[in-house]
C-alpha cells in the first residue's frame, strides 16, 4: 500500500492545525481566552488543585465550596484512566485550539467514514467546525459542551463503518470514540448523540425490513451494542461516581414534599419543568441559524453611529453618552433569559443542506433530514409544549437535563453532513446536466424561501419589542430607534443571507456550464462558506477575548475584605452577601465559602439554603460554622455566634420525616439541641454536658480531618461538615464507628466518655470498584480487537500459504 495515498489526509490534518491556530493566534503568543465559566471553575477547584500540587494524591471531596461536597465533578482525575491519556495526546494544541481542531479532525473522520473526498472533507469539516454555536461556547467556557460535540462525529463514524459491514473497523473506532466522548463529560451532549445514533438506527432497520436484512441488521447491532459497552466500561470510575453523587445532587429525587411556605409540594421525577424549558427556542427565531441576526443577534450587541439608537441619544444626551451607551445595547428580542451570540449554521451551508435534499438518494438522507427536524422541534421546548411534555414525562432521563435549546447540536452536525453529501452527488453522479441544473435552481430556491419567508413572517408576527426594553422605558423614543435599528438588522443579514446563497448556487452553475473546473469550484464554495461563518464568529469569540496567561490561571485578586478575612488563620466558612451566593466561585478561591458555583449542587444543601437560609435563619448560618459575613469588598462582619467545627448537644430532637426534620430546623438552638431521623437513630436522645468537656479540630485536610474530644459522659457531637454516606468514615481511636446524618446536612457521631482521638477519611469504594472494572474493560478491547483481527488475516490467508 503506497503511503502517498494518506498525503492528503496528513496535509488536512495539517490544514486543521493551522486553521485552529490561526483563529485563535493569540495563543501563539502565551495568551489565554478569557470563560466565565472557567474562571468561577477555577475558584470551585482552588482547593483540590492546590492538594493536588502539594500531596500529589487526588481529595475527592473539596471542602472551600456549598460547605463540601464531592470532587467527582470538579476536574478530578481518575485512577487506570488511559482513555484521559489518549484525550490528552489528541489534544495537543493550547486550549481552544484543541478542541476546534477536534472538531475538524472528528468531522473529517465522519466524512472518510462517508467515502467523501478528501477536499470536500475538509470542506465539511471547516463547515461543522467553524458553526457560531460551536464557536460561541468556547466564549462562555463551556468547556466539557465543546469536548464532547467534538467526539460526536467520531461516534457516529463508528456507528457507519458497522452498518457497512466493516466490522473491526467500526467496532475499533464506535469502542474508543465512545470512551473519549465520556471522557468528555458532558452527559447531556451525549444523551443527545444518542437520539441521533437511534434516529439513525431506525432508518437502518426499515431498509434492512424492506431488503430482507434482519439477520445482518441485528449482528451490526450487536456489534455495536458490545462497542458502546466497552467505550462505556473503560470510564466505569467517571460514570460510577457521577452515578452515585446524582443520587445526591439536585439531578436526584428530593424526600421533602412541602414547599418552604408549608404548602405541598408538587411531585417530580427530576428537575422542574420551567427550569428544563426556561431556555427553549422560540419556533420563529429558528431562523436565525440561517440569518444571523435574525433577532437581534447577543443580548447585547455594539451599534454604531449610523444606527438610530446612537442617533437618538446623542441628539437628547449628547455624543459621549450615546458613544459609552451604544457599546451594549440590548438588541435580542427574543423570549430567552441569556442568548451570548445566535445559533448560526450559515446560509451557505444550509444551501448546501437543500442540496442535498435534491441530489442524495436514500437512507443517509432521511436520517440527517429527520434528525435534524427532530432536534429543531424539540429546541422549541415550552413553545412546542406537546411534544416536550411528552419526552420530559415518558422518555428516560430526558427531565435531568436543562436549556433544551442545546439539542440543536444534532442539527449542527446534520446539516453540513448532508451539505457534503450534496456536493459530492452533484459533482459525481451521472444526472444530465439539464437534470442537475433544475436541481441545483430547486436547491436556490427552496433556501432563498426559507430566507424570504423568515423575514416577511417577522413583520407579520412581531412587534420587534424585547422583554429587557423596559430599561429604555425613561425615552420611549430611544425604543422606538432600538426597533428600526432591529429591524434594519434583520434586513441586512436576510440580504446578506440571500447574496451568499446567490453566489454559492452561481459558482456551481457555472461548473455546469463547464466554465469553472472543479477544484476551483470547491475553493471558491470554501471561501464563500469562511467568509459567511467567520464573519459571524468574530464578532463574538475574537482575539479581545484573550488575556494574559497570568490573569486566566489567577483570575482573582483579594480585595479588603478578602485580605481582613485571610488574616486568621482556624477553620471557618465565609457567607458573600455581596454577590448570587449559591450561584459563584470567586469567594471559594480564597475562603471556605458556604455557597459555590456548580449546576449539580447536592440537593439537601440546596434545599436547605432555600427552606431556611434564605428566609433568614441565620442558626443555619451558625451550625455551618460562618464567622464571617462579606458585605462589601470593604466591609466584612464577624459572627461570634458560629458554632465552630465541632461542638457537643444536651438533646436530640428525634423526627419521623424529611419534612419533620426541616420544620425543627426552623426554631432550633443548634448549639444545645440537634435534629435527627428516626430510621437512622435509635440511642440515647439526651446527655449531659460537663464544663470541662470539649471537642476541636485538630488537623484539617479536604478529605481527612482529625479532632481531639475529652468528656466526663458518653457524648454526641455534631460536627459542621456535610454528610455524605457513600465515602465518609468515622474512626475513634483508629476503630471504625457510625456516624449519623444531623441538622438535615451535617455529621454527628456517639463519643463514650473520656479522651479520643477522632477521624474522618474520605474513603470512597466507587473510586475503587471503578478503576479496577475500567481497567478490566480497556483488557478486554484489547484482547477483542486482537483476536478479532487474528481471525480475520486467517479467513484471507490461503492454507498453503
Amino acid at each position: 500500500m503506497k503511503l502517498t495515498k494518506y498525503l492528503p489526509h496528513v496535509g488536512a490534518i495539517i490544514l486543521f492545525v493551522v486553521a485552529s491556530l490561526l483563529y485563535f493566534n493569540p495563543v501563539l503568543g502565551g495568551k489565554q481566552i478569557k470563560q466565565s465559566d472557567i474562571t468561577q471553575y477555577i475558584g470551585m477547584a482552588k482547593e483540590m488543585n492546590d492538594f493536588r500540587a502539594e500531596e500529589n494524591k487526588e481529595p475527592y471531596w473539596i471542602g472551600n465550596a456549598f460547605s463540601g461536597m464531592p470532587s467527582y465533578q470538579v476536574g478530578a482525575k481518575f485512577p487506570n484512566d488511559f482513555v484521559k491519556e489518549l484525550d490528552y495526546f489528541l489534544r495537543f494544541l493550547p486550549r481552544p485550539a484543541d478542541y476546534l481542531f477536534l472538531y475538524f479532525l472528528g468531522f473529517f473522520l465522519l466524512l472518510n467514514a462517508l467515502k467523501v473526498d478528501w477536499k470536500l472533507s475538509v470542506l465539511g469539516s471547516l463547515a461543522f467546525g467553524f458553526s457560531t454555536y460551536l464557536i460561541i461556547i468556547f466564549g462562555a467556557g463551556h468547556n466539557a459542551k465543546a469536548h464532547t460535540i467534538a467526539y460526536m462525529p467520531a461516534v457516529i463514524a463508528g456507528v457507519l463503518y458497522v452498518f457497512q459491514k466493516r466490522y473491526l473497523l467500526g467496532f475499533i473506532v464506535t469502542s474508543l470514540a465512545m470512551a473519549l466522548e465520556i471522557v468528555a463529560n458532558h452527559i447531556q451532549m451525549t444523551y443527545y448523540l444518542g437520539f441521533c445514533i437511534l434516529i439513525l438506527g431506525i432508518v437502518e432497520a426499515i431498509d434492512a425490513f424492506k431488503n430482507k436484512e434482519l439477520p445482518t441488521f441485528a449482528k451490526q447491532v450487536g456489534v455495536l451494542l458490545i462497542a458502546f459497552i466497552i467505550g462505556v466500561g473503560m470510564n466505569s470510575t467517571r460514570l460510577l461516581s457521577t452515578k452515585e453523587y446524582a443520587n445526591y445532587s439536585t439531578r436526584g429525587k428530593s424526600e421533602l414534599t412541602i414547599n418552604p411556605d408549608g404548602s405541598p409540594k408538587k411531585k417530580t421525577k427530576g428537575l422542574d419543568k420551567a427550569y428544563i424549558t426556561e431556555y427553549s427556542y422560540g419556533i420563529l427565531e429558528t431562523f436565525n441559524l440561517i440569518i444571523p441576526r435574525y433577532m437581534g443577534g447577543g443580548t447585547v450587541e455594539k451599534l454604531g453611529e449610523d444606527s438610530e439608537f446612537y442617533k437618538t441619544l446623542e441628539k437628547n444626551a449628547g455624543k459621549a453618552v450615546a458613544k459609552d451607551y451604544s457599546e451594549q445595547v440590548l438588541t435580542y428580542w427574543g423570549e430567552q433569559p441569556i442568548v451570548e451570540a445566535p445559533a448560526y449554521i450559515g446560509a451557505v451551508v444550509w444551501f448546501l443542506f437543500f442540496l442535498g435534499i435534491f441530489f442524495v438518494r436514500g437512507k443517509l438522507k432521511y436520517w440527517l433530514v429527520s434528525a435534524t427536524i427532530f432536534s429543531l422541534l424539540l429546541s422549541w421546548g415550552k413553545n412546542f409544549s406537546i411534544l416536550t411534555n411528552l419526552f420530559i414525562d415518558y422518555v428516560p432521563l430526558y427531565n435531568k437535563f436543562r436549556a433544551v435549546s442545546s439539542i440543536q447540536v444534532i442539527a449542527e452536525l446534520c446539516v453540513p453532513l448532508l451539505g457534503v453529501l450534496g456536493l459530492k452527488e452533484f459533482f459525481n453522479s451521472k444526472q444530465t446536466a439539464e437534470e442537475k441544473t433544475k436541481r441545483l435552481i430547486n436547491a436556490v430556491l427552496t433556501t432563498g424561501g426559507v430566507i424570504i419567508a423568515g423575514l416577511i413572517f417577522a413583520h407579520m408576527s412581531s412587534t420587534f419589542e424585547g422583554i429587557r426594553d423596559e430599561q429604555y422605558k425613561q425615552l420611549p423614543a430611544l425604543i422606538e430607534s432600538l426597533i428600526a435599528d432591529r429591524k434594519s438588522m434583520l434586513f441586512t443579514d436576510t440580504l446578506r443571507s440571500l447574496i451568499l446563497v446567490i453566489f454559492s448556487g452561481g459558482v456551481l452553475w457555472l461548473f455546469l456550464k463547464d466554465k469553472v473546473k472543479l477544484t476551483p469550484v470547491i475553493i471558491t464554495v470554501s471561501v464563500l462558506l469562511l467568509f459567511d461563518l467567520l464573519s459571524v464568529d468574530l464578532r463574538y469569540v475574537n482575539k479581545d477575548d484573550f488575556t494574559s496567561a497570568r490573569n486566566v490561571e489567577r483570575p482573582f485578586i483579594a480585595n479588603e475584605a478578602d485580605k481582613k478575612i485571610l488574616q486568621d488563620k482556624t477553620r471557618f466558612r465565609v457567607a458573600n452577601f455581596s454577590t448570587n451566593l449559591m450561584n459563584e466561585g470567586r469567594t471559594s478561591y480564597f475562603h471556605n465559602s458556604i455557597g459555590g458555583y456548580h449546576a449539580a449542587k447536592m440537593m439537601r444543601y440546596q434545599e436547605l439554603f432555600e427552606y431556611q437560609i434564605a428566609q433568614n435563619n441565620l442558626e443555619m448560618l451558625n451550625m455551618l460554622n460562618t464567622k464571617y459575613f462579606i458585605g462589601s469588598e470593604t466591609d466584612i462582619q464577624l459572627n461570634d455566634k458560629a458554632n465552630g467545627n465541632a461542638w457537643f448537644v444536651s438533646k436530640l430532637d428525634i423526627v419521623d420525616s424529611a419534612n419533620d426534620e426541616m420544620k425543627a430546623l426552623k426554631s432550633i438552638n443548634t448549639k444545645e439541641e440537634a435534629v435527627i431521623r428516626k430510621s437512622d437513630y435509635s440511642g440515647t436522645a439526651t446527655y449531659a454536658k460537663d464544663s470541662l468537656s470539649f471537642i476541636r479540630l485538630e488537623k484539617y485536610e479536604p478529605n481527612h480531618l482529625t479532632y481531639k474530644s475529652k468528656s466526663r459522659n458518653e457524648q454526641f457531637a455534631v460536627f459542621s461538615e456535610i454528610y455524605y454516606k457513600d465515602g465518609w468514615n468515622a474512626y475513634v481511636d483508629g476503630k471504625l464507628e457510625p456516624h449519623y446524618q444531623v441538622n438535615y446536612v451535617l455529621r454527628g457521631m456517639n463519643l463514650p466518655k473520656g479522651e479520643h482521638k477522632i477521624e474522618f477519611k474520605f474513603e470512597p469504594k466507587v473510586i475503587q470498584t471503578g478503576s479496577k472494572i475500567s481497567l478490566i474493560f480497556l483488557a478486554l478491547f484489547v484482547l477483542v480487537c486482537i483476536g478479532w483481527y487474528y481471525l480475520e488475516r486467517k479467513k484471507t490467508t490461503p492454507l498453503d500459504s
